[in-house]
């Protein structure tokens, strides 16, 4: 299980280490250990292609790149680009299963991450040999909050 990205304003180390000590991985300490390209980061970029050479660009050869996919298209062309996490947002188990299946055939190095609505009750349905991490946001969103993003117009 990996600890997801949003943790309470001020309460990042507190929480993290909390879930350290648990058992789960985080998924970094903070913005400069690791690149994450979201809808957002694409967008502004022209495609995903784009947005992973510049990203490799900026971050070197030795920092790792994860891209949030809502497809498995768009999967295949992060890891053709140079993409060393996919993260499979929002998928229903049934198509994780057979998507991470068709994925890890082609690109066997690149880890496959399930993310999006998984809670620990959904878990089991997620899990299968083609997925190498599940993300839960509910292990740091344990009481109600307000989940806010900016969106870039395309």
């Amino acid at each position: 299980v990996k600890l997801p990205c949003k943790t309470t304003p001020g309460f990042r180390v507190v929480e993290k280490y909390g879930l350290l000590v648990g058992g789960a991985a985080t998924h970094r300490l903070d913005l400069s250990q690791m690149v994450m390209l979201k809808d957002n980061h694409i967008w502004s970029c022209g495609s995903i292609t784009n947005a992973v050479k510049l990203a490799r660009k900026a971050a070197g050869f030795s920092q790792k790149i994860e891209v949030e996919c809502q497809s498995l298209e768009e999967a295949i062309e992060a890891a053709e680009a140079g993409a060393d996490i996919v993260m499979l947002d929002n998928f229903e188990p049934d198509r994780l299963k057979k998507d991470a299946a068709v994925f890890k055939s082609k690109f066997p190095h690149v880890l496959v991450e399930a993310s999006g609505g998984i809670t620990t009750e959904t878990m089991p349905d997620y899990l299968c040999p083609d997925v190498d991490i599940v993300s839960q946001g509910k292990l740091t969103q344990g009481y109600p909050s307000i989940d806010f993003s900016l969106k870039i117009v395309h």
